[in-house]
């Protein structure tokens, strides 16, 4: 609430700037890269565009990264694939006040334009800030806030920007991991949602969703005018300079004092050995352990399938966890409770171990890359109703 009220006020201070008058021969246009932050949608980092006219004494940062959480159904809008975003601007030592409390750097391109470019960008800029222009349906692998910045600096040059081609190839969830590295929970629920087209190899522009994809990239890119050829990046500098910080973007951080998804899917497990191994002893169900594991692989499962078949977020509708993932176990656990209390066989378990045993020894064939707490999460559903036919086993004799 304090961030978006903030930036509220920031915008506001913006407000007696609309209509400026074009650029002198002293303005110039910046592409800002913005170091990751701690929140979740912070960790790649942020792109923004700056305009600086000192002969005017005008310096304001285009921002496409506005979103309010406050936003009616945000959470559920944000599920479908339908979150809104907006572009804002603000005096760019407002920006930098707002990476400054966070310790993020800040890194500054200065482009490689002519006046009449810049001229023409800024127009683009003004316009898409006119409030019928202003809002735009997000989305996080192909129109975020570092894409809209690369293109409207396309729009705005006389020419091509031609970007060099990267040696090694690259997928999304390549990227995703590459910046969720440390924060394993965050990865572990991104990973999850991600399917099998996140796997898929994408080219050198689908790279640049990523923030520091793009400042790479836009470091060695090339105009092509009509009459010459120069770099896209005139020159290059630190705002911020938090040494050490922003450089090691893959180090592990204070989210890692809680124990890891890995450890706490193992802990399940041999918890559910135990349960079993009480179970087989005793020739009794613990319908309550069936109700928390059921229950959560059930819900779990809700959120897999609702993003499959109805969200318009890329790549989730190809999702293979959607196998070890899925609503039936939420719909049938009343009646599998219903049987293990009255001691009656339930033939859920004998499909469910198939199917788990078939996915289990499907997996590293499969078009997509798992998690790796993914495996023991599978053994621990397999460990169960395994335990539930040993037992019934154990009854007929």
């Amino acid at each position: 609430m304090k961030k978006n009220i903030l930036w509220l006020f920031l915008m506001v201070c913006c407000l007696p700037v609309w209509g400026r008058s074009m650029a002198s021969d002293s303005a110039r246009i910046s592409l800002l890269t913005c170091a990751p932050g701690s929140e979740i949608y912070a960790l790649f980092g942020h792109t923004a565009l700056r305009y600086e006219n000192p002969a005017k004494g005008e310096d304001f940062v285009f921002n496409y990264g506005m979103f309010s959480f406050n936003t009616p159904n945000f959470v559920m809008r944000f599920i479908k694939g339908e979150t809104d975003y907006q572009l804002g601007v603000v005096r760019y030592p407002y920006f930098e006040a707002e990476y400054g409390m966070r310790e993020s750097s800040i890194y500054q391109q200065e482009l490689n334009l002519t006046q009449e470019e810049v001229n023409r960008i800024v127009q683009l800029l003004w316009d898409n800030y006119r409030p019928a222009n202003r809002v735009y349906r997000y989305n996080y692998f192909y129109d975020n806030c570092t894409t809209r910045a690369r293109d409207k600096v396309e729009q705005g040059i006389a020419g091509k920007v031609v970007y060099l081609e990267s040696a090694e190839k690259r997928t999304f969830r390549d990227i995703v991991r590459e910046y969720t590295a440390g924060h394993e929970w965050s990865a572990l629920g991104i990973d999850l949602c991600l399917g099998s087209e996140a796997d898929e190899p994408i080219d050198e522009r689908k790279q640049m969703f990523s923030p520091f994809y793009m400042l790479n990239f836009a470091r060695k890119a090339m105009i092509h005018r009509v009459d010459t050829i120069v770099l896209l990046v005139k020159s290059e500098k630190k705002l911020l300079d938090f040494e050490g910080k922003d450089e090691k973007l893959l180090e592990k951080d204070e989210e890692l004092s809680y124990p890891s998804p890995m450890t706490c899917a193992i802990v399940w497990w041999i918890l559910t050995l135990g349960v079993m191994a009480w179970s087989i002893r005793r020739k009794k169900v613990c319908w309550l352990w069936d109700i928390l594991l059921f229950g959560a692989q059930g819900i779990g499962g809700c959120i897999i399938a609702f993003l499959f078949f109805f969200s318009v977020h890329p790549t989730v509708n190809s999702n293979w966890m959607l196998v070890l993932l899925n609503p039936i176990p939420l719909v049938y656990l009343p009646i599998m409770v219903y049987k293990g209390i009255k001691g009656k066989r339930d033939a859920y378990h004998w499909i469910n171990s198939a199917v788990l045993t078939l996915f289990i020894i499907i997996m590293p064939f499969l078009p997509q890359k798992f998690n790796a707490s993914v495996l023991p999460l599978a053994l621990n559903l397999l460990t169960c109703s395994v335990g539930h036919l040993i037992l019934y086993r154990r009854k007929d004799k």
